[in-house]
């Protein structure tokens, strides 16, 4: 038998609920709270999200905050996030 290794504290602080990463894989972001939860489950600042993603930091804080709506291609960029989020950490690192 394999034994399942224990979260980090780090891990712990970062994780959602499944039910929310299943939704956000879907694509359903129903508020400014998702977007920042997801952020924080990929383990990421706003500036270096915003970065990854290939967005301001202005545009990640207007959707964090509900002002603004992601649409189109940013939807699927959240949705892999969610999905594959060290695709997203990764990501970061190639733009540096």
């Amino acid at each position: 038998m394999t034994d399942i290794p224990e979260l980090t504290e780090e891990q712990l602080k970062r994780a959602i609920p499944a039910r929310l990463r299943r939704r956000l894989m879907q694509g359903r972001f129903e508020s400014g709270q998702d977007i920042a939860a997801l952020r924080t489950f990929v383990g990421l600042t706003q500036t270096d999200f915003a970065k990854a993603m290939g967005i301001s930091v202005h545009t990640l804080r207007n959707w964090e905050q509900g002002r603004r709506q992601p649409e189109g291609p940013a939807i699927a960029l959240l949705r892999i996030a969610a999905r594959h989020p060290r695709i997203i950490r990764e990501s970061l690192e190639a733009a540096a």
